[in-house]
């Protein structure tokens, strides 16, 4: 690789850390050409990006963004780096999972992932990650919850009205 090709990858890289708060780094060494192409696809399908990249050019990348941000990040680059950008902080570690339950491996694994400033090392995590809640479902949630004192009280008092209205009927018409 040239110089400039090097900057060329670490630009490019940038811009995904820009504009992702979320990445995995997993290490995809031992996974067939067959099982990468695959993975991809999977990727691909959820809208999230994979990106192979060497270490040096991805630590460079993150350095030259905000080097005490992503310093957590460091440990996890070493070996095969495939990079998972994703808007759903949790989209890729369901990836990951279902990946290898399907292929009854240990592959990918799980290096870290970066979410929303914070950083989850080590394969250990991934289930915690795929129970991450999005913004979407706390949301969801916190609707649910404001909705359901609501939902009672508008029952209560359209119950008490047909009520009233029942009897008052029943007065007109004797």
């Amino acid at each position: 690789m040239t110089k400039d090709q090097k900057n060329e990858v670490i630009e490019l890289l940038k811009g995904k850390f820009s504009q992702y708060n979320n990445f995995y780094v997993a290490d995809t060494e031992s996974l067939t050409v067959a099982q990468v192409g695959k993975l991809r696809r999977a990727c691909f399908s959820k809208q999230v990006e994979m990106k192979v990249a060497k270490n040096t050019l991805i630590k460079k990348a993150l350095e030259s963004l905000d080097s005490e941000k992503y310093a957590g990040m460091y440990d996890s680059l070493h070996k095969v780096t495939a990079l998972m950008f994703s808007e759903n902080p949790k989209e890729p570690a369901l990836i990951i999972s279902s990946f290898r339950k399907e292929s009854n491996g240990e592959k990918p694994v799980l290096k870290a992932a970066f979410i929303n400033g914070d950083v989850y090392m080590g394969d250990n995590q991934l289930k915690a990650l795929t129970q991450i809640k999005t913004k979407n479902e706390l949301i969801g949630e916190v609707i649910g919850l404001l909705q359901s004192p609501a939902k009672r009280v508008l029952a209560a008092l359209l119950h008490h009205h047909e009520q009233k209205a029942g009897s008052a009927e029943v007065a007109a018409a004797e």
